[in-house]
C-alpha cells in the first residue's frame, strides 16, 4: 500500500465526501474546521505532500480545482467521483449546457480510463436504438482515433451531439448517424470535432452497454 500519513488521509477523505456531497471541492475554510487546524499554512503544507505523491490533482492555485487521482481513490477504498461537463443532443445539434458542481461516483471497473472520461447528459430521442435514451447520461473517453461504428461525441459548428460514427466508400462518405429512422445523418464538416467516444450509459442507477 503506498504511503500516506494519517492527517494526509483524513484530509483526502474530506476532500472526497465534500466533492460527493456538495459537487466542489471545499475551500481552505472548510478544510481548516473539518481537519480541526487554524492555519491555511496547515492545509497548504497536506495539499503539497498529497499531490507529490500521486493522491491528487491540483489545477490551479485555488483549493476549488482540486481532482482526487485514481491513487487517492485506491488509498481511501472508495469508488472514483466522475464530473458531469454539461449536456449534449440526441437529436438535433444543440448549444451544450455546462453543469458546474454534479458528480457521479462510479465502480472502479466503469473508471478504467483513468482521467480520460467525463460524464455528459442526453438530451433527445435521435439514438435510442442504440439503448440512449433522453435523460441519460453517457460516459466519454477522450481519444484521437475512432473507427466506423463508434457512438461518439461530436461538436458540429460549436453544438454537441452524440451520434454514430460511420466511414463509408460511397457518399457522403464520413457522417454522423443519428440511431433513429425519424433524424437524418449529418455529413462531416470541416468545422465537425469529434470529443470522444461513447463507452457506457448510465441509466436508472445502472450501467449499460450501448448497441
Amino acid at each position: 500500500m503506498e504511503k500516506i500519513t494519517k492527517r494526509q488521509k483524513q484530509l483526502l477523505g474530506i476532500i472526497y465526501d465534500y466533492i460527493k456531497d456538495t459537487g466542489y471541492p471545499p475551500t481552505f475554510e472548510e478544510m481548516r474546521e473539518s481537519l480541526g487546524v487554524v492555519s491555511n499554512q496547515s492545509i497548504i503544507d497536506l495539499l503539497a505532500k498529497l499531490e507529490n505523491q500521486k493522491f491528487l490533482k491540483k489545477s490551479e492555485a485555488s483549493a476549488r480545482s482540486l481532482t482526487i487521482l485514481p491513487l487517492g481513490n485506491k488509498i481511501l477504498k472508495r469508488n472514483p467521483l466522475i464530473p458531469m461537463l454539461g449536456s449534449a443532443s440526441a437529436g438535433s445539434p444543440i448549444d451544450a449546457l455546462e453543469v458546474s458542481g454534479e458528480w457521479q461516483e462510479v465502480s472502479t471497473d466503469v473508471a478504467q480510463f483513468k482521467e480520460n472520461i467525463f460524464l455528459i447528459k442526453i438530451i433527445g430521442d435521435s439514438m435510442i436504438n442504440a439503448n440512449i435514451d433522453d435523460g441519460d447520461a453517457v460516459l466519454i473517453q477522450n481519444q484521437k482515433e475512432f473507427i466506423s461504428g463508434d457512438v461518439v461525441l461530436a461538436n458540429v459548428a460549436g453544438d454537441r451531439t452524440v451520434k454514430r460514427f460511420v466511414s463509408d466508400d460511397k457518399p457522403p462518405y464520413v457522417y454522423l448517424k443519428p440511431e433513429n429512422p425519424k433524424y437524418k445523418n449529418i455529413p462531416f464538416r470541416e468545422d465537425t470535432e469529434i470529443i470522444g467516444k461513447v463507452i457506457s450509459v448510465f441509466k436508472k442507477g445502472t450501467w449499460k452497454n450501448i448497441k
